[in-house]
């Protein structure tokens, strides 16, 4: 297990011996508070984006060893300098009117008024992620006759449903009843980033699906794909799920560069864990983790709506997320021990 997280433990302490050299030099006397500081946003983004890790792993097992490799190594340079500190300083810069060196240099001068516009890019940023992260858990559900269910009333219902455009119409509806309780400043900010969250969602997914149904029928069956496509569609649910916790970790620091750092030590623990997840087949092994995953892919996106109108505690977002994957995980527990013989065979 070591060996998937060598490189976390390595990127914690580097990040732990820059957050102490950063407080030294720009807040004297609060090395220790920052460290807590630090330790405290991995965790929550680790809790966070826990179900992301299972949901990246059953997408990261079918692409071939050089894009894991891609999304392992590139992929991380972009979910912690890209989404964690330049998206943010992008949707500032693009609400303020600033340019990004005028707004990268208002993060470090003028926190005050950097998270004045980041708190008024809130609405549409959640928007747009809610609308991704609706689509992805709707895209397992519906139409789809998933062999491990595991709350089987709802999952049935919803594999019931096999009208090809359900998920993005059930999307739009969402849409437009929030339009409805929208301040008429932010009404056309939302309804346009959920659209876009949604298109973005149906190219993406699309055409890397297409893609691997193509090079099915051209191999054998079963054989591993992979590229440019399923990689941007891994990166833009990273970003999607990391939008709560960047916006959210302002409340905790308002310093840019510990938020950074932090952010970053918990991204590099959910790669590990992904790789983790796909080395050792766990989603095979637990058979109701992936549906656990999915259903708090629903209620995050959920609550990325309601966000919108009430502040939510990032800590009730993560324990909601953790609550729906620890109980897929208990119940597979439960369900391997029913039937041994069969849980050995896929360890097998």
């Amino acid at each position: 297990m070591f060996k998937h997280f060598r490189e976390s433990i390595f990127v914690t302490i580097f990040g732990f011996i820059a957050a102490w050299l950063w407080a030294a030099n720009m807040h004297p006397g609060s090395e220790f508070k920052t460290l807590f500081v630090v330790f405290f946003l991995s965790v929550l983004e680790v809790t966070l984006s826990f179900d992301n890790a299972v949901v990246n792993a059953v997408v990261l097992d079918k692409m071939t060893p050089k894009w894991q490799h891609r999304f392992l190594t590139w992929g991380i340079l972009i979910a912690v300098f890209v989404i964690r500190f330049l998206l943010p300083v992008i949707m500032v810069s693009f609400f303020s009117g600033h340019s990004i060196v005028n707004t990268v240099k208002m993060a470090f001068e003028d926190v005050a008024r950097y998270t004045q516009y980041l708190q008024a890019a809130h609405a549409p940023l959640v928007a747009f992620g809610g609308s991704f992260l609706l689509m992805v858990a709707l895209a397992h559900f519906i139409g789809q006759d998933n062999r491990h269910k595991w709350i089987i009333p709802i999952e049935t219902f919803l594999a019931k449903i096999k009208v090809s455009f359900a998920s993005p119409f059930i999307c739009l509806f969402v849409i437009f009843v929030l339009q409805f309780f929208l301040p008429d400043e932010i009404k056309m900010q939302v309804i346009n980033s959920g659209v876009i969250g949604i298109i973005a969602f149906e190219i993406i997914h699309g055409l890397s699906s297409r893609m691997e149904e193509a090079q099915k029928k051209q191999t054998i069956s079963n054989v591993k794909t992979g590229g440019f496509l399923m990689f941007l569609y891994l990166e833009t649910l990273d970003a999607s799920f990391s939008l709560d916790g960047v916006l959210g970790s302002f409340a905790i620091s308002k310093d840019i560069v510990i938020i950074a750092i932090g952010l970053a030590i918990g991204a590099m623990f959910v790669r590990s864990l992904t790789l983790l997840l796909v080395e050792r087949k766990t989603l095979s092994q637990y058979v109701y983790l992936v549906s656990g995953a999915h259903f708090a892919i629903m209620m995050l996106a959920i609550i990325m709506f309601i966000s919108i109108f009430v502040e939510i505690s990032e800590i009730i977002t993560g324990s909601i997320g953790l609550v729906l994957v620890g109980g897929a995980f208990i119940s597979s527990l439960i369900e391997n021990k029913k039937d041994p013989e069969k849980y050995i065979q896929k360890i097998v």
